[in-house]
């Protein structure tokens, strides 16, 4: 299943799951569940932070902004993938291959930036809620927003032109079930030895950066908690940030261990477990973590229900 030697790669074979008929429909019911299940719940967020007026607010604002893009993130990877298994394919075109790796890029880059603000946005709320509306005021919470957006677009655009301008003429095998830049890596024709110092550098720096802020940020939020003078009202402060620290956690320690392994042996099977953990599961768990747990979002998805139902019967 590799091009022959030599001759120019013009698609990519994606090798990630089995090619037995009962195993690909399978993948095909599993994956359809969770990209379902991933979409529902962010558009419930979306709707609620969109309807409700009382929602209006920085931290909804930026959770609105979450889930945008755990639907644009999942939807990267997923589709093709459950499609590739419902026609009983392989088969990826490079210019699909080009699109995979800037938006799966550029979509984890910006959940990060994202995860960073929100994690600062909590911060100001516990720690400093007197200045609160002063400091997160003059749209501060949209500027840093955007900023996710445009500098995650940067990024990503850098590092996919810097793996795309590399031949490719031998096998085009990926062991995976999209098209990710450290496995593109091994199949350029040419030395990548300088790609691989500047994708090791960006990754290790950049989430190094990305969890000291968040961990800053909730170190002081906890020791706030610490200070509430009711165990309730500690209890569910804590109860309520540490699910963030986890997502956050599992989001960046599969991402950053990928894309560290640009030569070292890892298994196909640990390759496709990490993919899985950052590329799926992230986006399916943050509406249950950050959101739908939340009683002010349950009360306006609530509110939005009943003048649905309540305008249907007037008719």
């Amino acid at each position: 299943q590799e091009m022959p030697n030599q001759s120019t790669v013009t698609e990519f074979l994606l090798l990630g799951f089995s090619d037995v008929r009962e195993l690909q429909i399978l993948h095909f019911v599993v994956f359809l569940v969770i990209y379902v299940a991933a979409l529902v719940g962010n558009l419930l967020i979306i709707s609620a932070i969109v309807l409700d007026h009382r929602l209006h607010t920085p931290m909804y604002f930026l959770l609105g902004n979450l889930s945008i893009l755990d639907i644009c993130y999942i939807s990267v990877a997923v589709p093709k993938s459950m499609a590739n298994s419902w026609n009983n394919t392989q088969r990826i075109s490079f210019p699909g291959c080009v699109a995979q790796v800037y938006f799966g890029l550029y979509f984890a880059s910006a959940e990060l930036c994202l995860l960073m603000a929100m994690a600062y946005d909590r911060y100001v709320a516990i720690c400093h809620p007197l200045r609160y509306r002063l400091i997160m005021a003059g749209g501060a919470c949209a500027q840093m927003a955007a900023g996710s957006w445009i500098a995650s677009s940067i990024y990503s655009l850098l590092h996919t032109a810097n793996t795309f301008r590399l031949p490719f003429c031998g096998s085009n095998a990926i062991s995976q079930f999209f098209c990710d830049m450290p496995l593109l890596l091994k199949l350029a024709c040419a030395d990548t030895h300088a790609n691989e110092i500047v994708v090791i550098l960006c990754s290790a720096f950049g989430g190094l950066i990305f969890f000291i802020s968040i961990l800053v940020s909730y170190i002081h939020i906890f020791l706030a908690v610490l200070r509430i003078p009711t165990s309730q009202g500690r209890y569910k402060a804590f109860f309520t940030c540490l699910p963030h620290l986890v997502v956050f956690w599992l989001f960046i320690s599969t991402g950053i261990y990928t894309y560290l392994q640009t030569r070292s042996a890892t298994t196909q099977s640990e390759g496709m477990l990490a993919a899985v953990l950052y590329t799926i599961v992230s986006p399916v768990l943050n509406p249950l973590i950050y959101s739908l747990r939340n009683k002010e979002i349950k009360d306006a998805l609530g509110r939005i229900l009943i003048k649905m139902i309540f305008t249907k019967s007037t008719f």
